[in-house]
């Protein structure tokens, strides 16, 4: 094994990612935030276009073309009545559908995503158990004979109880397709 992959591997398991790494990894992965994220941006170019082509034959507006239509979209729910106010009627109703729904995603997306982070280890306990077992494992070097013979009992033991559960789902699949 050559230096550089022996450097990225512990007793021959992946060196675990740095945590900041893992946790935006955790977070776009088992979170809605790329799904909702995605919504918003969609609905803001949407919602800009419908600002635009409302706003665009009225006198005086400020929303004047395409690119003033798209920063009206992003003051308009992030900043709460600091972009410029369109001037026909029906651009004050989507602009007001538009703070109303944008508003609800942006922050839902907060909150969703977080929710969703802390309650990760409650729905995926597997994760969380190879996660110890591979930090364990990072450690089994500082073990003494006395300790390393209890890890193997403990090991074997495991193994035993694995193979005993997949035993019992095998002999289950089998009565299930007779």
């Amino acid at each position: 094994m050559s230096k550089a992959s022996s450097g990225n591997r512990v007793l021959g398991l992946r060196r675990p990612q740095p945590r900041l790494l893992r946790f935006l990894r955790t977070i776009l992965t088992e979170t809605p935030f790329l799904k909702m994220v995605s919504l918003l941006i969609i609905l803001w170019l949407l919602f800009s276009l419908l600002m635009y082509l409302s706003e665009r034959s009225a006198e005086g507006t400020a929303i004047n073309s395409y690119g003033h239509a798209l920063y009206w979209g992003i003051a308009a729910f992030s900043t709460a009545g600091i972009a410029d106010t369109p001037l026909n009627d029906s651009s004050q109703v989507i602009g007001g559908i538009w703070i109303v729904i944008g508003s609800i995603i942006f922050f839902g997306t907060i909150v969703a995503t977080v929710t969703t982070y802390f309650n990760r280890p409650m729905k995926r306990p597997v994760k969380q158990i190879i996660d110890t077992i591979e930090y364990n494992l990072e450690q089994m070097q500082d073990l003494d004979e006395e300790e390393l013979d209890l890890l193997k009992e403990t090991t074997d033991s495991l193994i035993s109880n694995i193979e005993k559960l997949k035993k019992g789902l095998s002999a289950e699949g089998e009565q299930h397709g007779q």
